[in-house]
C-alpha cells in the first residue's frame, strides 16, 4: 500500500517547516519528512534543509536524483528521489513546495494532497522582516507575489482542492489542524481508488 504525499504550500515566513516537523513528530514512525535542497546558504531555522551549489544542484538534476525541481525568486529548490523509496514503501511524505510548481508536482503525483498554509498580509511582512533575510524592496516583491497566489486560495491546478490551514496566530493551532485532518482521512486515502496511488519518479 503506497504512502501519500502531503505537499505543504505558502508564503516565505509562513511557518512551512515548523509546521511540517510538527506534524511529523505527532505522526511518529508513519511519516518521512523530506529534506529541501536550496541554493544558498541555510539559517538556523532551516534544520530540514539543504545547502548546495548551483553547480552541485544541476549535476543531482541532470543526474535524475531528484524527484522534483524548481526555481523561485532567483534560487532552484529541489527534493530528493528517495521519496519515492519512502512512498512505496506506505510512508507519508511530508514535504515543503511551491504554489507555482504544483501543476507539475501533481503530474508527477496524480494523488498527492496540496495543502496551502496562508499567513495574514501584515504579519508576513512582519516576520520577513524580522527574520532580516530580504531588505525592504525584497520583501515587498514577496509580498506582491503572494498576493498574486492567494487568489487562487482554496484550489489547485486543474480545479483539484487545496487544504487551506491559517497559522496566523498559535502555530500549534496550525499543526493540529493539518495533523486532524491527516489522520482523519487516513483510512479513506488508504482505501477504495486511493489504495491505487500513480506515485511515478520522473527526471
Amino acid at each position: 500500500m503506497a504512502g501519500r504525499l502531503i505537499y505543504l504550500m505558502g508564503p516565505s515566513g509562513s511557518g512551512k517547516d515548523t509546521v511540517l516537523q510538527g506534524v511529523a513528530d505527532l505522526l511518529a514512525g508513519k511519516a518521512y519528512l523530506a529534506p529541501r535542497i536550496v541554493t544558498r546558504p541555510l539559517t538556523p531555522t532551516e534544520p530540514n534543509c539543504v545547502s548546495v551549489s548551483l553547480s552541485e544542484f544541476e549535476h543531482m538534476e541532470s543526474c535524475g536524483l531528484l524527484a522534483m525541481a524548481w526555481r523561485a525568486n532567483g534560487l532552484a529548490y529541489g527534493v530528493f528521489s528517495d521519496i519515492n523509496d519512502h512512498l512505496l514503501a506506505g510512508w507519508d511524505v511530508l514535504l515543503n513546495g511551491s504554489r507555482a510548481y504544483l501543476q507539475e508536482a501533481r503530474q508527477r503525483y496524480p494523488d498527492l494532497l496540496p495543502v496551502l498554509l496562508t499567513v495574514e498580509s501584515e504579519l508576513l511582512r512582519q516576520r520577513l522582516q524580522d527574520r532580516g533575510r530580504e531588505d525592504a524592496e525584497q520583501v515587498s516583491r514577496r509580498l506582491e507575489r503572494n498576493a498574486r497566489f492567494s487568489c487562487g486560495v482554496g484550489e489547485g491546478s486543474n480545479g483539484v482542492p487545496v487544504l487551506v490551514v491559517d497559522n496566523s496566530n498559535d502555530v500549534d493551532h496550525a499543526i493540529q489542524t493539518l495533523y486532524v485532518h491527516l489522520t482523519q482521512s487516513d483510512a479513506s486515502e488508504r482505501s477504495g481508488l486511493s489504495s491505487n496511488h500513480n506515485y511515478r519518479h520522473t527526471a
